[in-house]
């Protein structure tokens, strides 16, 4: 019997051609594995002695090393999926004592922990752990006047999310249900230009969590901003300091650009559950997306499954709307797409004279069409860019828009030429200045530039290395496109500045590796990005 945690239901796919399309691609190819979230798929799927034998798994396949505390939480999962109370509750307090947060026991699904909960002696030792906060705040979609705080709450509840500044206090109310995992958003307005703010999220009145942010000053006006990027984050306990890395630098956002964690389920929200739960469990994790405002879009591991192409259709296949719910779910983005109408995880925003489109690279991407953005996203990209009055367009995909970086492969922009031409002729048609790209996908850190005809050279910075064991080559030589700069050596990710207050302005990339160490930095000037009349 197949443990259905959602409404997923891949078997109803429309027609077997859609099928094929939705999981081209979709074989187990090599790529970031662990056996903590590997077993909980086949858990999912009631496979409990296959689950066993892939937490134990030492095969070159399994390249994400597994902690023997992550070991006994999957086994107090698995012993609670079966229903054996007593056995959930030993691995629960073994997990526990090895260092896995307890906020990662209470938020389990209640379907999933119900065994576990109902085991003699759980809710006494549940009570020496007290906490009304299992995952957050984290500070998300930070404007001159406006913030967002998500968090994840132990169960249903209403708290107040609570910003302070001076003398100066606002309150949100925030309640949690079960079927949105508990989770919730405080959305403020009317916040001061340039203010520093304090986050507490209050329960009965009583401190649960803290957190505090900046507001930016008003998007047409010069500054200075900030940014770390990078995809390619499945979690390995080794490489997770990296966001203690990242904090060190103090950037104003972070964003993430896909592969933010590794589901490849689309068939059981349980995969996601845990996937989200130990990601957002991590402190060094926590302790940054509470101070640094947080930006994300998905990727195929994190929406679907390996190099997925799901089609153009809104509805079908239906884990694609299932998919963008649990993504809405677990973060703080501006917005998603086009909302109910039209899904997805694109959006845009402008500060200190530079805007940036996020795009989703992955909800209506269609060979057979020949897009990855579908005419929706597409139409509203082209709209935006032509009347933007930035100093620097920021276009920030998934996948590499460079070519030849990943032979052979139609997955990133190789695989939609016409369009990436369709929209770089639409750059030097418009005379759209100041476009930047950046990109994710590839495991390693890489700055090319396209050379185009009619037009400055388009420069690609790409990040998605962030923590991954799983490593891609360099490619030095990929026609179409001129290396500058690559990186693969350790995880590391890349640093963003924007200062719009010279004359002329100035971006420029920084890369780093896994421990804060500078290996390389690329300065541009916006008359370098500057179609000549």
């Amino acid at each position: 019997m197949f443990i259905n945690f959602s409404s997923r239901h891949p078997r109803h796919l429309a027609t077997p051609s859609l099928l094929a399309i939705a999981l081209l691609g979709a074989g187990q190819a090599r790529a970031q594995h662990d056996p903590g979230r590997n077993a909980v798929r086949q858990l999912a799927q009631e496979k409990y002695d296959a689950a066993a034998k892939t937490l134990v798994t030492k095969s070159g396949r399994m390249n994400s090393p597994i902690e023997q505390s992550e070991v006994h939480f999957v086994r107090m999962l698995s012993a609670s999926l079966q229903g054996d109370g007593a056995t959930a509750f030993d691995e629960a307090k073994k997990a526990v004592d090895g260092g896995v947060p307890f906020g990662r026991i209470a938020a389990m699904p209640e379907e999933a922990g119900k065994a576990l909960r109902s085991a003699p002696g759980y809710a006494e030792w549940a009570a020496g752990h007290p906490l009304v906060l299992t995952h957050g705040p984290m500070i998300g979609a930070v404007t001159d006047g406006s913030a967002r705080i998500w968090l994840r709450t132990n169960g249903p509840r209403s708290v107040e999310v609570e910003l302070k500044a001076g003398d100066k206090t606002l309150r949100e109310t925030v309640t949690t249900k079960a079927a949105g995992d508990h989770t919730g958003v405080a959305a403020f307005t009317g916040l001061t230009p340039k203010q520093k703010y304090e986050v507490r999220i209050l329960s009965d009145g009583k401190p649960a969590g803290s957190g505090s942010f900046t507001t930016t000053g008003p998007a047409e006006q010069a500054g200075s901003y900030t940014i770390v990027f990078g995809g390619g984050a499945g979690y390995t306990a080794e490489n997770e300091r990296v966001w203690k890395s990242i904090a060190k630098q103090k950037p104003d956002a972070l964003f993430l650009l896909g592969d933010n964690v590794y589901i490849d389920d689309i068939q059981s929200t349980l995969t996601d559950r845990y996937t989200y739960h130990r990601r957002q469990s991590q402190p060094d994790w926590r302790a940054l997306v509470a101070q640094t405002p947080t930006y994300a879009i998905y990727d195929d591991h994190d929406f679907g499954l390996n190099d997925c192409v799901p089609g153009p259709f809104i509805d079908q296949p239906p884990w694609k709307r299932e998919s963008w719910d649990v993504f809405r779910e677990n973060w703080a983005n501006p917005s998603y797409g086009g909302g109910e109408k039209q899904p997805g995880c694109w959006f845009d925003f402008e500060t200190a004279r530079v805007r940036f489109f996020f795009l989703d690279c992955r909800y209506y991407r269609d060979l057979h069409g020949g897009t990855m953005l579908g005419p929706v996203q597409k139409a509203w990209l082209k709209e935006a860019l032509a009347g933007s009055e930035a100093e620097f367009n920021v276009i920030l995909s998934s996948v590499p828009w460079s070519a030849g970086v990943k032979p052979g492969s139609r997955d990133t922009w190789d695989g939609f030429p016409a369009e990436r031409e369709e929209l770089f002729s639409f750059i030097e048609k418009e005379s759209i200045n100041g476009v930047v790209l950046l990109s994710a996908d590839r495991h390693r850190l890489d700055i090319r530039k396209t050379e185009r005809p009619n037009g400055y050279a388009l420069h690609d910075f790409m990040s998605s290395r962030l923590t991954n064991v799983h490593v891609h080559g360099l490619t030095q030589n990929a026609k179409g496109s001129t290396w500058i700069y690559g990186y693969n050596k350790t995880p590391g990710f890349a640093k963003m500045t924007f200062d719009t207050t010279k004359s002329p302005a100035t971006v420029s990339c920084s890369l780093f590796d896994l421990d804060n160490e500078l290996l390389h930095t690329t300065t541009l000037s916006s008359d370098q990005l500057r179609h000549q009349p």
